[in-house]
């Protein structure tokens, strides 16, 4: 009878030191990821008014920027962006859109002509996520931010990445201390310094190069990337996972949630890379005033937009609306006027026909209230409306459908 106490006092005191150990294991990786958040130049992320909360069914976008190495002796100054990629994340189809953003793309700030790669020189990680939302009419759910400096760690703390080298790439910057050389035909394994360098390559020392400049660079990336994902998805990365989860927090910063990272972590490395699929935003370069610009084009890029935003191009009774027998009130928040009466007409040339008009409290922000619509149409509703701020209210018979209140903010 004392042996078998004994033998379970020993089995409960094992249970209780594996217990513990679990929870210090498990404090200590959420310890890590933690110093993602602690980075954010946002504090917790997107403040309230900007964060887009995640809806069940609906897409889920991570805006990753890269940072440029800056001026080198000044490191204080504002940094543009090397690189801008939205990570698309469709829930319904387990489907990921990786679609990058040339950074020459034409915006508007503060009223004036810029180039996207310039919005966080100006107004930081809130300004980009502003414009990105802006342009391609989706929200942005979470960010993450790197500069060169962490990504040459990072690629380090996965051990680099073999890829073959389809043009010879030869170019030296002194004073960024920048050296490129490669040979093609050969295959490199790229560490970070290395991957640096393939990352930034555009032309040669002789002027020879990328014919379509920094679209044609946007497709090497796209080539690293790829090869980034295949060492992911490796069992060879497992003895690594310590390295890179130790080596993150110090050089990356993110709005999301340790329980977010390990959601998304996990549910992305599930998706089958037939269904992870690498695009540029489609448009043409125009030069404005001697300065030469990408001009994206929506009509383009209508494909990508609708998978984006989560509507099907397909012949899924989901994926309609029933425009003609929707409710639809416009109310004007703002002291211009016309607008209401401009977005109705925009609207029934769109196949909504019943739409009343009339003016509303004063407001900022513009919004649209939904009522008793199936919530994997508000995507389509956001694209037809051109307003991301939706809120879902319940249906009582009788309610109009869809209430939208202009704000300052319309620009349409």
């Amino acid at each position: 009878m004392k042996k078998k106490k004994k033998r379970k006092s020993k089995a409960g005191l094992i249970a209780l030191i594996c217990l513990f150990a679990i929870a210090f294991l498990g404090g200590f990786f959420y310890y890590y990821l933690l110093g993602f958040s602690k980075n954010s130049s946002l504090g917790n992320g997107l403040a309230s008014a900007e964060r887009r909360e995640v809806i069940d069914g609906e897409p889920v976008n991570i805006l990753l920027m890269g940072v440029d190495i800056g001026n080198p002796k000044n490191q204080n100054e504002p940094k543009r962006t090397d690189t801008i990629i939205l990570i698309n994340y469709n829930q319904a189809n387990e489907e990921i859109n990786m679609v990058s953003i040339p950074r020459d793309t034409l915006v508007t700030i503060n009223g004036k002509n810029q180039k996207i790669n310039a919005a966080h020189a100006i107004g930081g990680v809130e300004c980009l996520i502003k414009n990105v939302q802006k342009l391609l009419n989706i929200d942005i759910n979470y960010y993450g931010k790197v500069d060169y400096n962490g990504f040459r760690n990072i690629i380090d703390s996965i051990g680099g990445v073999n890829i073959e080298i389809t043009q010879n790439m030869k170019y030296d910057d002194a004073s960024q201390d920048l050296h490129i050389n490669f040979k093609k035909g050969e295959t490199v394994h790229l560490d970070g310094k290395k991957a640096e360098e393939f990352f930034r390559w555009r032309k040669n020392n002789d002027g020879t190069g990328l014919a379509e400049g920094d679209l044609g660079r946007i497709d090497n990336q796209h080539l690293f990337i790829n090869k980034v994902i295949d060492k992911f998805k490796s069992p060879a990365i497992i003895p690594r996972l310590p390295g890179v989860m130790t080596t993150l927090p110090k050089y990356a910063e993110t709005n999301m949630k340790p329980e977010e990272m390990i959601k998304y972590a996990y549910t992305f490395l599930k998706v089958d890379k037939e269904n992870m699929k690498i695009t540029t935003l489609k448009g043409d370069s125009k030069y404005i005033r001697g300065i030469s610009y990408f001009i994206y084009s929506e009509k383009q890029n209508k494909e990508l937009l609708s998978n984006l935003q989560g509507v099907s191009t397909g012949s899924s009774g989901n994926s309609k609306i029933d425009k003609q027998n929707i409710k639809v009130q416009i109310l004007n928040g703002t002291n211009i006027n016309g607008l209401a009466a401009k977005l109705s007409s925009e609207l029934k040339e769109n196949g909504y026909s019943n739409i009343t008009t009339g003016n509303g409290e004063k407001t900022t922000k513009s919004k649209i209230i939904v009522r008793g619509i199936n919530k994997k149409l508000i995507p389509l509703i956001k694209r037809d409306f051109h307003i991301n701020n939706v809120e879902v209210e319940s249906y009582k018979e009788g309610d109009i459908h869809i209430t939208v209140l202009i704000g300052e903010d319309f620009n349409k």
